[in-house]
């Protein structure tokens, strides 16, 4: 079987949605594990937005999100219950209507029967002209518009959706490397003018320096990218020398 080809590396929003989380009654694990379902893709979290149950701050935030070229992950309030707004809100922010999709109803007719009314059946209440995304845990689907991919805010059955979204839409791209260096008894700020020069040097990089306190009291500087890297961690190497800065290899 022949490998699929590299995509170009995508920078991805993430929306999660739910009081629950931000009142601390629930611990949000969507962040952590979509950093690592893009990341082990070659792409990368671009911005993420933590917010609430809350009709007028959900479509001011979409409709902003849904201005941009960025495709945006959405988890949480798509359920039928009267706290999940994000259906409606999705499609005041898109201008659109708020209608039943017909696949949709099919599914919830066919998992509910005669049960499906009249509560579950307002999940399939969503904006005119969107998509469908398999749900292989319960088949109750989430939607798609314009580059943004609504989810149930409960892990097991919205990771694996947003894994098929991802392998199916965005495939795989370069993994990004990342290298630095250690360097102790040094001030950050002596850092700037080396962190200056090199960034200049290697714009397609990252360059990032990251304080560490305690007793291990150091500073991680190093390179993030997809290219160049040796290249990268040998110059700053070089810089570093010539400064007189002790460091060492930290991975």
């Amino acid at each position: 079987m022949s490998t699929p080809p590299l995509r170009p590396p995508i920078a991805f929003g993430l929306i999660v949605i739910g009081d629950e989380i931000l009142k601390g009654s629930r611990v949000d694990a969507h962040l952590s594990a979509f950093k690592g379902m893009v990341g082990e893709r070659g792409h990368e979290l671009a911005w993420h937005w933590l917010l609430p149950d809350d009709p007028e701050v959900l479509v001011a935030h979409l409709r902003f999100s849904l201005a941009r070229p960025d495709p945006v992950f959405v988890f949480g309030g798509i359920g039928a219950t009267p706290d999940d707004h994000t259906r409606a809100c999705a499609a005041t922010a898109a201008g659109l209507e708020l209608i039943r999709h017909p696949e949709a109803k099919a599914l919830l007719e066919e998992k509910f029967g005669t049960e499906a009314y009249p509560n579950r059946i307002l999940m399939a209440d969503l904006p005119a002209g969107c998509d469908l995304i398999p749900n292989p845990i319960n088949r109750i689907p989430g939607f798609s518009l314009r580059g943004h991919w609504f989810l149930p805010g409960f892990p097991q059955m919205a990771w694996p959706m947003a894994e098929w979204v991802l392998d199916r839409f965005y495939g795989v791209s370069v993994l990004v490397q990342e290298r630095a260096f250690a360097l102790f008894d040094t001030p950050e700020s002596s850092l700037i003018p080396v962190m200056r020069d090199l960034g200049d040097r290697f714009p397609e990089l990252k360059l990032f320096s990251l304080p560490h306190m305690g007793d291990d009291a150091h500073i991680r500087l190093g390179f993030r990218g997809r290219d160049r890297i040796d290249e990268a961690m040998a110059a700053l190497s070089v810089r570093l020398d010539r400064e007189g800065i002790s460091y060492r290899d930290a991975g």
